[in-house]
């Protein structure tokens, strides 16, 4: 009787084992499931690290060409920047020395300073400057930029007119 016992204890315990061995078999294929996923999850992860590094190394050499073509640009820009000052500056200067040249004209003065246009001696007395309809300028205002401009575009219209006088008289 103690013989059936210990093997009705065997039994049972057998039996426990094969119940535990199947519930560890189930999640040992779980866990083989998962792995799959996890792996195909790692590859595609790397996959992608792959394609963003492509990327990254991409967008570097297209920031590092940006970079180059920008600084070109910029100095090209810069230089023609310097030019157009220095004949803005030139412009300035001659349009200054007109109005030196009008005003001594109209005042009779003799034109002082560095910027003075040297005098030649005409062969005939020049004319008084043409008056400006309003047709042919804008108005006049009283204050200073409109003054000078009227007051050069009367000295150019006067050089003009006795240029042309010169060559006629040269033709002629």
């Amino acid at each position: 009787m103690i013989g059936v016992l210990i093997e009705l204890l065997v039994c049972v315990l057998l039996a426990t084992t094969i119940g535990y061995c199947i519930v560890l078999d189930r999640r040992l294929r779980r866990l083989k499931a998962d792995e799959a996923t996890m792996r195909r999850t790692i590859i595609d992860l790397m996959t992608a690290t792959e394609n963003a590094d492509r990327a990254v190394a991409g967008l570097r050499a297209v920031v590092e060409d940006c970079d180059k073509t920008i600084g070109a640009q910029l100095r090209v820009a810069e230089q023609h920047s310097a030019e157009l000052a220095g004949r803005i500056q030139s412009g300035d200067d001659v349009i200054s020395r007109i109005s030196r040249i009008v005003e001594t004209a109209r005042g009779g003065l003799e034109p002082a300073g560095p910027a003075a246009a040297p005098r030649t001696a005409p062969s005939v007395a020049p004319p008084p400057p043409p008056a400006v309809s309003p047709r042919e300028a804008p108005e006049v205002a009283s204050n200073g930029a409109n003054s000078r401009l009227a007051a050069t575009l009367a000295a150019a219209e006067a050089f003009a007119q006795r240029a042309r006088r010169r060559l006629d008289s040269q033709a002629a």
